[in-house]
């Protein structure tokens, strides 16, 4: 644990409703982690994770958002950031960040210190990358690890979401040594091309934009090319064990960060740095939001040269589950496989035995739909047209009684198929209220390429085509 106080003091054995207290975590500014294990045999309330991924694990960690003897101004504060935390687990479910099984509220006058507080009940992890670091300065995982990080940048990115406090110690290492994004305390909700995100961040790892920015009511206009910067400094310093820019205290960095950007000092990456990396560092510390933006274009291409650079595999990307089986006969390769980048149909269920949660589930090319909000549930995907989904040698047979609930249109920009129609008759054909919709061609909706999810969840569409774009108003 980072310091000897924690923000939250709780007492080993205290319960919050099945939870038991163990040791501390860590501890910040905004709150306190501990470990925590279930109590009983039996299923307690909220066993089941809210996007019904299966049991909670009975080993936990529970991060206590202080309330309590605080003034009206702060508690208001605290609030909000614990809204915000809570509000971004409950809505995103990507490998990459940390999992939220439970939130709960403290009830317990006899303590008026914990009474009220928020208790997030969150995935346990092994330790954090900033706990790592401290062993290993530069370690053989770096790399690897850092085409991780950059994931969950894209997936939140991608979501539209920015984390705002991206450092050592919000990425959570795993047992299996996996990373994980953590600690939203500070993430925004993109509004267009900004955020609003509170007027705090750690420094070190602070574009330069944003440490002499104005604090407006709603807090600091925040981009992802915030995030950018922070993902080369993390860079820099897992592989060379250095800050990229020079200074021995953080006020030391923050007037070289500032100097650098006003062009009066000049980016002097480690002589570490392999050279792949080094044009990346170089590009995420870009002096200016602008000049982020041009060098990365967006968290995807830079997330290929990340893994490029890594030597990792494109799959951790949008991490795959085996089909079920392939419902048609495997088709050729060579010739066959590019007709059906482009036109060929397959569709296909995912198995049981894996997990259910999550948009990440829909390979690349493919459109897929969803049984339940969020992309959980069962999961039907095409990388072509359907005419019909009930008939023929591939089905999507859920839809048959139950409603489609969430849409990922994972399409591949080198098709130039960029948008996927789809209709509640068969052969493409409008039904029912449909009819009515003429300025929406009559479909039931379409979705753009990289736009994911829900739908009002009444209908069950029976057929769909991918088309150049939505355009004229045809989105849902």
């Amino acid at each position: 644990m980072t310091g000897d106080v924690c923000t939250v003091p709780v007492p080993k054995g205290y319960r919050v409703g099945p939870w038991e207290v163990h040791e501390p975590l860590a501890s910040g500014a905004f709150g306190s982690v501990y470990a925590a294990r279930r109590i009983g045999d039996g299923n307690a309330p909220g066993d089941l994770t809210d996007d019904g991924t299966g049991p909670v694990p009975r080993d936990a960690a529970l991060k206590f958002l202080p309330t309590g003897t605080r003034t009206p101004r702060q508690l208001h504060h605290l609030r909000e950031l614990a809204h915000r935390e809570q509000e971004l687990l409950n809505r995103l479910r990507s490998p990459r960040l940390i999992r939220m099984y439970q939130a709960l509220t403290v009830d317990d006058p006899g303590h008026p210190e914990l009474d009220g507080a928020t208790v997030l009940v969150l995935e346990r992890a092994e330790g954090s990358l900033a706990e790592l670091l401290d062993r290993f300065p530069t370690p053989g995982s770096g790399p690897a690890l850092l085409a991780q990080v950059c994931e969950g940048l894209h997936q939140l990115h991608r979501a539209g979401w920015v984390h705002g406090d991206l450092k050592p110690a919000n990425v959570l290492l795993m047992k299996d040594g996996s990373a994980r994004l953590a600690d939203f305390n500070m993430a925004a909700e993109l509004e267009g091309t900004h955020a609003y995100a509170p007027a705090f961040s750690t420094p070190d790892y602070t574009p330069p934009e944003l440490l002499w920015s104005e604090v407006s009511e709603r807090g600091t206009q925040i981009r992802p090319t915030a995030d950018v910067w922070a993902f080369g400094v993390l860079a820099h310093l897992v592989l060379t064990g250095t800050f990229p820019l020079p200074g021995g205290t953080t006020e030391a960095r923050c007037d070289a960060t500032v100097r650098y950007a006003r062009g009066d000092e000049e980016l002097r990456l480690s002589p570490d740095l392999p050279p792949d990396w080094r044009e990346i560092v170089a590009d995420c510390l870009a002096p200016t939001h602008e000049e982020r933006t041009a060098r990365t274009t967006d968290t995807a291409s830079l997330l290929r040269r990340v893994e490029q650079a890594a030597g990792t595999a494109r799959s951790p990307r949008l991490p795959r589950l085996r089909p079920r089986r392939w419902r048609r006969p495997a088709l050729a390769t060579g010739l066959a496989a590019a007709i059906l980048a482009v036109a060929g149909t397959v569709a296909y269920t995912m198995r049981d035995d894996g997990p259910t949660y999550g948009y990440h589930r829909c390979p690349f090319g493919s459109v897929c739909f969803f049984s339940e909000p969020n992309g959980t549930g069962e999961m039907c995907g095409w990388k072509g047209d359907d005419k019909d989904w009930l008939s023929g040698a591939e089905t999507c047979a859920w839809t048959r009684g139950r409603p489609v609930k969430s849409i990922f249109n994972n399409g591949d920009e080198a098709t130039g198929l960029a948008g996927v129609a789809y209709y509640r008759g068969r052969d493409f054909t409008p039904v029912g209220e449909d009819i009515t919709r003429e300025n929406s061609r009559n479909r039931t909706g379409c979705t753009a390429q990289r736009a994911q999810g829900n739908l009002a969840g009444t209908y069950a569409p029976l057929s769909h085509r991918w088309i150049e774009h939505c355009g004229d108003g045809a989105a849902d």
